[in-house]
């Protein structure tokens, strides 16, 4: 397993994300809450370009929210720019199909800087 710089921790505030090219890999960074995570810029569905969608929450009703529908999980919601597909970042799971899922990249931060192991 090799590592990636793909920058410094300043560059990737919390709730921010950007893609970057790793060989021939183009792979999303999103920092939630301090925590990073990398998935590949690639949907399942149509192969669109995930990681230019938005990041948000999603809506659940369960017994967490008293089963009323309510806003949850902000920034940790991917949503394809294409279809409208949504992944969770922490996870990769698609939330329509929990079977369906995007590949997560091993991102460490050392010395204040950002790596990739891929």
């Amino acid at each position: 397993m090799a590592e990636h710089i793909v920058g410094p921790v300043a560059e990737f505030p919390a709730g921010t994300h950007r893609v970057v090219k790793v060989r021939n890999l183009e792979i999303g960074v999103f920092n939630v809450e301090g925590q990073f995570y990398a998935l590949p810029n690639v949907c399942t569905h149509q192969f669109g370009p995930l990681c230019a969608g938005t990041v948000n929450g999603t809506t659940a009703c369960d017994a967490g929210t008293g089963w009323r529908f309510a806003w949850v999980r902000e920034g940790e919601i991917l949503t394809c720019p294409w279809h409208g597909l949504e992944f969770d970042l922490l996870t990769g799971r698609c939330l329509a199909n929990p079977r369906v899922r995007v590949r997560q990249y091993p991102v460490a931060v050392e010395d204040g800087v950002v790596k990739l192991l891929l």
